[in-house]
């Protein structure tokens, strides 16, 4: 599945297409200077903005600093806001560079390089990705999509946030991740895209037609594994019982009970990614699981890129407390787990609304 432009949607000038575009005043107040203004007026924009950039870097804490920057300079250069386009559409803009500026000061965050002529190959497995982190579905819901949107990009942009989505993401050069995004996205238009890209819109046009193909060769399973809202069906919710209920027993068994013969776990950033339910449990055990050296467990749910997820908590023997250690990202699929995407949990506990500490 690959994602294009279902409808365009266009906002009034100085207003947003989600409904809370500012008013003539404020705006105008807004860049003359006042900054207590202008900042009512940006951080409206900053949710989702947050996950404008993760799409695009596929790291939270990133985001975070991507955000402010964007926050930052939006300020700075309020001057060169012109009124030809919304403030929001601005706002991405700005975004989408910082987002591109953090990446070229970065190298090793990139996959691939901007200039390769040719998608990379699809590889045997999907591709280590060490900066790859989670995102809490608590702060997923309201801007995964302007509220002005069709149900059905509303449907893509929940798709666009999944892992699987994410990584494949990373195979892309820099200014292809970003003209995608614009595109397929966030709906913009090859013109409007080649005016912030400073690229002709024949370049655009043939970046996505790479980009599109890099998704097509990679193959993301871009459907959603559960459904949308907070309440996951009987059968979801015996598997995610049962899967707590075995990880705080150290029961390895039990939990192989639960796993697709096929299975996948990784567990960025380390590189390495095992594949079937021999191999993953085998990983887990030679790790300590189930040992008594390594401690009891204790389980929370949550939800992160739209499926469920388990945050797991240690206490080492002699100690009185549980400490977060781990986040397991799930993807199931007819009744039992087929990727598991294990995430240090500690540097976003605070993200997920969980306790340090139980």
């Amino acid at each position: 599945m690959s994602f294009r432009p279902r409808r365009r949607h266009t906002a009034a000038m100085g207003e947003s297409t989600n409904g809370r575009g500012p008013n003539t005043a404020e705006l105008a107040a807004a860049l003359a200077g006042d900054e207590s203004a202008f900042t009512r007026l940006a951080e409206r924009h900053r949710r989702e903005l947050h996950v404008h950039c993760y799409r695009m870097l596929a790291s939270f804490n990133d985001a975070e600093d991507l955000v402010q920057e964007t926050l930052l300079r939006a300020w700075r250069r309020r001057e060169t806001f012109q009124g030809r386009s919304s403030l929001r559409a601005w706002l991405y803009g700005i975004a989408t560079n910082a987002c591109l500026d953090f990446l070229a000061e970065h190298p090793h965050r990139a996959l691939v390089r901007d200039g390769n002529a040719e998608p990379p190959p699809a590889p045997e497995s999907p591709p280590a990705v060490p900066w790859l982190q989670p995102y809490p579905d608590r702060l997923l819901d309201e801007p995964a999509a302007p509220a002005a949107a069709a149900p059905e990009a509303t449907v893509a942009a929940r798709e666009t946030i999944g892992i699987a989505f994410l990584v494949a993401m990373q195979c892309l050069p820099a200014k292809q991740r970003a003209a995608l995004i614009l595109s397929d996205v966030l709906d913009w238009s090859a013109k409007e895209i080649a005016a912030l890209l400073e690229l002709s819109v024949a370049s655009v046009n043939s970046a996505l037609q790479r980009a599109r193909a890099t998704l097509e060769k990679q193959k993301p399973d871009l459907r959603p594994e559960s459904k949308p809202d907070l309440d996951p069906d009987e059968q979801q919710r015996v598997l995610l019982e049962r899967y707590v209920a075995a990880t705080e027993r150290g029961d390895a068994p039990a939990l192989a009970a639960l796993l697709r013969e096929d299975v996948r776990f990784s567990m960025p950033p380390e590189p390495a990614t095992y594949v079937g339910r021999d191999a993953v449990v085998d990983s887990w055990v030679q790790g300590g699981f189930g040992a008594a050296w390594f401690g009891d467990f204790r389980c929370r749910l949550t939800r992160a890129n739209g499926v469920p997820a388990v945050a797991c908590y240690v206490r080492k023997p002699g100690t009185s407390k549980f400490r977060a250690m781990a986040l397991d990202v799930l993807q199931i699929e007819d009744g039992v787990i087929k990727e598991i995407t294990t995430f240090p949990l500690g540097s976003i506990v605070r993200a997920f609304d969980l306790p340090p500490e139980l």
